[in-house]
């Protein structure tokens, strides 16, 4: 942390945790609560953790979750429990394969397949992580947002969302960044400690990384979360794990958005922590209308 003390980050990571408690109501039926959001829709993030810690608990102990594919199919509801059913696709001899439901009403908000593996010898590479300055010298979201606190939108970040976000090229909280490029790197980790078992590490890791995942398409265009009128919504959401990490440690995320048409963009991402592993990657596309003429 810097000079600036998180008052908030304890109540932030028990809220985030008791989403991600789930209810078992059978071997492969789960139930959940949501946090409370701004506008009463649940936040992608959340409920595609929510949908690998259901497929998850449906496979042994000695198998990993190394990717997922998840669609996002219609808007939530926060105020309301969500449904999670699990169908055990495949149990192969190093691989184990599950979809997840996530349904209100009976019908499905997000669509998801994750693939689960034993731990396997290999040949082994990654590409290196880009120098940037260290965690500690850039500025916390939290620090940003906090001077805002009673607007509900500031009050949901700063009491509800449980990672420090550090943007190393500024935030993008207030406004857009004023030299538009299409690339951005940031740090982030949970805003305290979190005892669990490896598969929660991995589901935090989703989970915090929808929260920046546009945004590379925002700052490439000049526009921020902020924006009046501006509309997005993120459309389907890829990730893989490739070396153990823990959310709770610092992960720099470094992002850039490779394309943007029809009011769709792409973003990718290669996650590494802070002594330089690459330990994820994900993609994002999501869909984005602008006020303005496209940058």
């Amino acid at each position: 942390m810097t000079a600036f003390e998180d008052t908030w980050g304890s109540q932030a990571v028990t809220a985030g945790l008791s989403a991600l408690t789930l209810r078992r109501e059978s071997e492969t039926r789960f139930e959940g609560d949501s946090l409370p959001m701004p506008g009463g829709r649940v936040f992608g993030g959340q409920v595609l953790a929510q949908a690998l810690l259901a497929a998850g608990a449906t496979v042994t102990e000695d198998r990993f979750a190394h990717s997922l594919h998840g669609y996002f199919l219609r808007a939530g509801d926060a105020s309301r429990p969500i449904q999670f059913e699990v169908e055990v696709l495949r149990d192969g001899r190093s691989f184990s394969a599950r979809r997840t439901h996530a349904l209100q009403d009976g019908r499905p908000i997000l669509s998801m397949i994750a693939s689960f593996q034993i731990e396997q010898e290999g040949p082994e590479h990654a590409v290196a992580m880009p120098e940037v300055p260290g965690p500690d010298t850039v500025t916390s979201g939290v620090e940003v947002l906090a001077p805002f606190a009673g607007h509900p939108l500031a009050d949901f970040w700063l009491t509800q969302a449980p990672f420090d976000v550090r943007h190393v090229e500024g935030s993008l909280f207030l406004g857009p960044d004023k030299r538009p490029q299409p690339y951005q790197t940031a740090w982030m980790r949970t805003r305290g400690p979190i005892e669990g078992p490896d598969v929660l590490h991995r589901a935090l890791l989703a989970f915090g990384s929808d929260q920046v995942m546009l945004e590379p398409l925002l700052r490439r265009h000049g526009a921020s979360w902020v924006t009046p009128d501006i509309s997005f919504a993120s459309l389907d959401h890829a990730m893989w794990w490739h070396r153990p990490a823990r959310a709770d440690e610092w992960l720099l995320f470094v992002q850039d958005a490779p394309t943007a048409q029809g009011g769709r963009g792409l973003t990718g991402t290669w996650v590494f922590s802070e002594d330089g592993r690459l330990v994820a990657s994900a993609s994002q596309e999501g869909m984005i209308r602008l006020p303005f003429p496209p940058a």
